[in-house]
């Protein structure tokens, strides 16, 4: 509901906003140098570093373990590519959505959020973003971590494995976890242009990998026959369905905290066209083609020997041939160094900052994010994987999802995509509401997140919850939490900020 100052009406084409010199003010509680816009100078990122972006993110273990997973589920390899497409066209809409304020005003995801939450509630949204980012890195690392040592195992005779152990694990473990814990914040340490050029070769990298390991299997299979017959379990009819929906729902909480924070890397793009074309040929198709090299090459491995082995690194393992593996160490490395920097590190380092700009920059954010990943104690979240696989995205989507249909409600339903952009820093700007809180967007987002995760359940003995589910009447929406809270705070956010200008506008 807000216009811009005539000073701050884009003049660009392509409708960009710069902010004027002074315009932000000074304020040291809400600016500093990471969360003012990108000047219109710097934003150049063109389609291809969006869709390296994404292709790099896309190709790591865990996504491929996901992919795999369902076929374990019982369904065939076209089911699970289909899921998995369709979840990825689902997830896209708001990503193009919450993804137009970068371009156009240059700001990260906490800043955005200062408009629908206020200048001080939006650290409400970007700490549970950051919390969650926080988590995933450690878990991606120690996953990483983990490839690295299976494979150098190999390598050198199963000694490393052998070696003393240190808090449960070979110390050899605990030397690859910290190597590549190293490794991932030495290249975030050099900003998000290190990022940009990593990615754009990372990407290619990781694709020929993925295709070598295919035409292995496949050689070993015999030809692609055996990699295409394995029948599902679970056919088209009832079955199929209560496995489809949640599974549909984790395919997409999968990415969906990437469809909050990805104005993080949109406000670097040269324009809306660059980031709607680099993310729809980015995301989508390649999510899509990394599922069915997983299902491909998971049924090729139950052809060749017997069962299915779903990890990638364990399969790589069982080959003796040594340039093969060290090929495919450093497949995994890449794969998982793309993803874990660019998904994990540069969204909670922008909220980390946001809560305290006068102390955090985003280096500082990172290297507490970093340290925060590894005192989760990720090799006991990824000790049991019904919890942190399907209880963990179910929690975190519907969380996340709320916060997205607040983020799209109040920018494109009420603000109509003009925002001020120089309020966005300033306590007495428009964005201020009650003490620095927008109550509609508090209300929606607690409404929203009761509705997406109050229901939440594990079987007996898999999980946290209880099996009839923490308020048993909202059980049968906790299978679609995400998509329940992204509707319900999308709605009850604009109809609360709609009576609130009512209410206003009577009172003239």
């Amino acid at each position: 509901m807000t216009a811009t100052t005539p000073a701050e009406r884009p003049r660009i084409p392509g409708g960009r906003v710069e902010l004027p010199p002074g315009a932000a003010g000074a304020d040291p509680r809400f600016v500093n140098d990471d969360l003012l816009p990108v000047p219109l100078a710097r934003r150049r990122w063109t389609t291809y570093n969006f869709a390296a972006l994404w292709v790099g993110m896309a190709h790591n273990i865990p996504s491929w373990l996901l992919a795999s997973g369902l076929v374990a589920l019982g369904m065939d390899w076209l089911q699970a590519v289909l899921t998995i497409a369709l979840a990825n066209l689902v997830v896209l809409v708001p990503m193009l959505l919450t993804g137009h304020a970068g371009p156009k005003y240059g700001i990260p995801f906490p800043v955005l959020a200062r408009a629908s939450f206020g200048l001080r509630g939006a650290n409400l949204p970007a700490l549970v973003r950051a919390g969650v980012a926080c988590a995933w890195f450690g878990i991606q690392t120690w996953i990483g971590g983990q490839g690295i040592f299976v494979l150098l195992d190999k390598v050198f005779g199963g000694h490393w494995a052998a070696a003393r152990e240190v808090g449960g694990q070979p110390w050899t473990l605990w030397l690859c976890f910290g190597l590549f814990w190293a490794l991932e914040l030495a290249i975030i340490h050099r900003g998000m242009d290190a990022l940009r050029r990593f990615e754009n070769w990372a990407a290619p990298f990781v694709i020929v990998g993925a295709l070598v390991l295919l035409g292995w299997v496949a050689v070993k299979a015999g030809g692609f026959g055996p990699l295409l017959d394995q029948p599902s379990r679970l056919g088209w009819g009832d079955d199929f369905w209560p496995v489809f929906f949640p599974a549909l729902m984790g395919m997409i909480a999968f990415w969906a905290t990437l469809s909050l924070n990805i104005p993080d890397f949109t406000r670097f793009g040269a324009g809306q066209r660059a980031q709607v074309w680099g993310q729809a040929l980015g995301l989508p198709t390649t999510m899509t083609l990394f599922a069915l090299l997983s299902v491909l090459v998971t049924s090729g491995s139950q052809a060749v020997y017997g069962a299915p082995v779903w990890d990638p690194v364990a399969l790589a393992a069982r080959t003796d041939n040594v340039f093969g593996l060290l090929f495919a160490l450093v497949t995994v490395l890449v794969a998982t160094l793309s993803v874990n920097i660019a998904a994990n590190v540069v969204s909670p380092a922008y909220d980390l900052a946001n809560l305290a700009p006068r102390l955090v920059d985003f280096r500082r954010g990172a290297l507490v994010t970093g340290v925060v990943g590894v005192l989760i104690m990720p090799w006991k979240l990824t000790s049991t994987p019904e919890l942190y696989i399907f209880t963990w995205l179910g929690l975190v989507g519907g969380l996340l999802g709320t916060v997205a249909g607040i983020l799209i409600a109040d920018y494109w339903l009420v603000r109509r995509t003009v925002l001020d952009l120089g309020g966005l820093y300033r306590a007495d700007g428009p964005y201020w509401y009650r003490g620095g809180w927008n109550p509609a967007a508090v209300l929606a987002f607690a409404a929203g997140g009761l509705l997406a995760v109050g229901g939440s359940h594990s079987a007996p003995g898999t999980g946290p919850f209880p099996a009839d589910g923490l308020i048993p009447f909202l059980k049968p929406l906790a299978d679609y939490g995400w998509a329940v809270g992204l509707a319900a705070s999308l709605l009850l956010y604009t109809a609360l900020m709609a009576g609130r200008r009512t209410a206003r506008d009577g009172g003239r």
